[in-house]
């Protein structure tokens, strides 16, 4: 018997379909090995050796491989083919004590390419296994010296790293844009016109003496009212008609940074639910590798493609053809993100539980078929639309689709202008003239689809990373989600980003962190040594650590003065900055602990009066009140600090089971939703932590998301969204 093993159970299940009874296949549900949490274990004194160790979960499932190993013929690594998966083959031959492992890689979870695979096994590439080492360690002395002078200096809980403090360089220099952006009001006319057959259609006002109208040009209501008492009474006609036919090609097939774009823009998704979705898609057989930076598709697949676009649509609808990859170290030898069998159609995946499987693979089904087929062809229209006396020129412009080609597939989300047929030099009325007040408008913050585009294009940190990165940064209190879901800074990312600019640059340097992902390229292709590449980094970062460690005071990085008074003890109030935000504090502190919150804007947040209830203490016989304390509402004694009655409530059963238990516990129950508490409030989270995480803020409702599946809960805004991180959905 041959042992076969990946890292996860629903892979595994996947290939276990296409394998005889010669094979067993086992997972190791994710990682085995890594570096232990809470110490460097990292020696810099002796080139950089790692102590590795087996992580705590994955202990039974060690023992288990272990002993089926022992009694197999052979063991096959059949881990993902990037270099994570290679790094993850690497420390299963370590865990397990393998003398001379099979490796086998394949770019999809199919019967052919399995037994493709297998005709072709080879030993683990240690080039591909020390630049994931060399990221790892990278990023580990980053983490952990920087973070604990982020503690030291800063706040507690806060971390650093080496492409996480990019992203939120770019959100804070992004929103520091926003805030410096000066609006300014401008004004736009339009005109509703109609022809002689009773046509209507709009055009906006463009020239004035043949001058055309910058954004700015009409800058009030003054401005804006003068020139329509000219131009109410004009005449007017049609000087001039342009036509020109376009040709727009499909779009190739998706990558791993494109498809993140690309989800984020039409579905929503962030980064991390794509890539949690794609992976998904994956090991259940329905796409190929999700990790890729290559355009190439294999020529079954081009040739399955145009089959069934000719069976379907008809040859004019068909136009096959290669992309190029134009990103730097690009592996050819890999495919883009595709359907593993054309007849694998979207509807198949149309009634699963999981909502956000069949919108995703559609995404990508439909894109990669409409990269094999026919330009559209569009007719593009100008119009001119003068007044008699020449002075004045409004604009329009449409598209009418001549032949939809691709589009079919992959329809433009665009609306497109249609126009009226109409003759050059024809008189046209002018029905109504609209003055349109506008202002300027300041840069947009950063979406996940905007984020994953500008890291793509500065070179930093590789697709694989990004989605990781954004939710570390979001779960580390550096940026919130808006309601239109972009990424808005917190007070704390201002303090932090320009404490590393100014003393740590290279941390977030653009240039430097990209030319350390080349590095890690050049260790995976065997040109450079990784214990040299750390060596270059690690000792001038320490060195000026160390001098930062003695010259940085706390106070002066994190304090503000204020001209406000401490009530309690008649010192200068402060304003400090915590994990959680700005806050006002008593300058004389510890001896006086006096604290208030600010809001967004910086201002004072005045407490309520605790709500006075009829109920009585059954201590003191005094009225109970709601309070609000570091754990939510509670009901208390009206007489505190004399009597600290408190009152517990009963926790009623949420009777829902935990979503996430099934996929999550290799054995065990599948846990319950709980109440919980915390510093922050009142959560809700499963009863079988720390076997599974799964945790949410908000209130359940009776309703299940239709993306997903999971609980629907209601936020203290009245929002009602998923309980899944990964999952975007929100009810209107």
């Amino acid at each position: 018997m041959n042992l076969i093993i990946v890292e996860s159970p629903t892979k595994a299940k996947t290939i276990k379909q296409f394998l005889g009874k010669g094979f067993a296949v086992e997972s190791s549900f994710g990682h085995m090995r890594d570096l232990p949490q809470k110490e460097l274990a990292i020696d810099v004194e002796n080139n950089f050796e790692p102590e590795y160790v087996i992580i705590p979960k994955a202990k039974k499932v060690v023992a288990t491989l272990k002993e089926k190993a022992k009694k197999s013929q052979e063991v096959i690594l059949a881990t993902d083919e990037d270099r994570e998966g290679e790094a993850i083959a690497w420390h299963l031959s370590e865990a397990l004590k393998l003398k001379n492992p099979k490796r086998i890689v394949f770019h999809e979870i199919t019967k052919i390419a399995i037994e493709e695979a297998l005709k072709k096994p080879r030993s683990i590439d240690m080039n591909l296994v020390d630049a994931q080492q060399a990221r790892r360690i990278l990023d580990r002395l980053v983490g952990y010296k920087l973070s604990p002078f982020l503690w030291k200096k800063v706040a507690r809980g806060l971390s650093a790293g080496r492409v996480q403090s990019i992203v939120v360089r770019l959100i804070v220099e992004k929103e520091r844009e926003i805030q410096d952006f000066k609006i300014e009001e401008y004004w736009e006319i339009s005109g509703d016109f109609k022809t002689p057959r009773n046509e209507n259609f709009s055009a906006k006002l463009q020239k004035i003496n043949n001058k055309t109208i910058d954004k700015l040009g009409i800058k009030s209501r003054k401005e804006a009212e003068t020139l329509l008492e000219i131009l109410s009474p004009k005449d007017y006609y049609i000087a001039d008609i342009v036509k020109k036919e376009i040709t727009r090609n499909p779009l190739p097939p998706f990558t791993t940074s494109t498809l993140q774009q690309e989800a984020n823009r039409r579905l929503g998704f962030s980064a991390k639910q794509t890539m949690m979705t794609a992976q998904q898609l994956y090991e259940m057989g329905f796409i190929t590798y999700m990790r890729t930076d290559s355009l190439n598709l294999s020529q079954k697949f081009i040739s399955e493609a145009a089959n069934y676009i000719k069976i379907n649509l008809g040859n004019n609808y068909l136009q096959t053809r290669n992309f190029k990859t134009k990103s730097k170290g690009a592996q050819e030898a890999h495919e883009a993100v595709r359907p593993t069998e054309i007849s694998r159609i979207p509807e198949q995946l149309k009634n699963a539980s999981n909502k956000s499987h069949f919108r995703l693979y559609q995404l990508i089904w439909q894109r990669a078929i409409s990269s094999q087929m026919s330009p559209a062809k569009l007719d593009a229209t100008s119009i001119d639309i003068n007044s008699k006396d020449d002075k004045y020129t409004f604009k329009t412009n449409g598209q009418i689709i001549k032949f939809d080609g691709f589009l079919k597939f992959y329809p433009n989300s665009a609306k497109e202008e249609i126009l009226p047929e109409i003759k050059k030099g024809e008189n046209v009325n002018c029905i109504k003239l609209n003055p349109i007040q506008k202002f300027t408008q300041p840069p947009a913050r950063y979406s996940d689809a905007t984020l994953v585009k500008t890291l793509e294009e500065k070179g930093i940190g590789r697709p694989s990373t990004y989605a990781p990165t954004i939710s570390t940064v979001i779960e580390r209190g550096y940026a919130m989600r808006t309601e239109n879901k972009r990424l808005k800074p917190t007070d704390i990312a201002f303090i932090v980003n320009d404490l590393l600019m100014e003393h740590f640059s290279n941390i977030v340097d653009y240039d430097f962190t990209a030319k350390m992902e080349n590095d890690l390229d050049e260790i995976a292709d065997g040109k450079q040594q990784w214990q040299k590449t750390l060596k270059t980094f690690y000792k001038p970062f320490n060195q000026n650590l160390e001098i930062k460690q003695k010259e940085l005071n706390k106070k002066e990085i994190t304090e503000e003065k204020t001209d406000k008074i401490c009530e309690k003890c008649g010192k200068p109030m402060i304003i400090k900055i915590g994990r959680f935000g700005k806050f006002l504090a008593c300058s004389n502190y510890p001896e006086c602990k006096n604290t208030k919150k600010l809001d967004a804007n910086g201002e004072e947040v005045i407490k309520e009066k605790p709500q006075l209830l009829e109920e009585k203490c059954p201590e003191c016989g005094a009225n109970l009140v709601m309070r609000q304390g570091r754990y939510g509402s509670f009901k208390g004694c009206s007489k505190y600090p004399a009597c600290k009655y408190i009152k517990k409530e009963e926790q009623k059963d949420l009777n829902l089971v935990c979503p996430k238990c099934k996929i999550s516990l290799p054995t065990g129950r599948q846990g319950k939703i709980v109440i919980k508490r915390s510093r922050k409030g009142i959560f809700y989270g499963c009863d079988q932590y720390p076997k599974c995480d799964f945790a949410f803020w908000g209130k359940p409702t009776d309703e299940k998301c239709p993306d997903c599946g999971y609980p629907l809960v209601k936020t203290q805004k009245d929002k009602v969204k998923c309980s899944n991180k990964e999952c975007g959905f929100t009810k209107e």
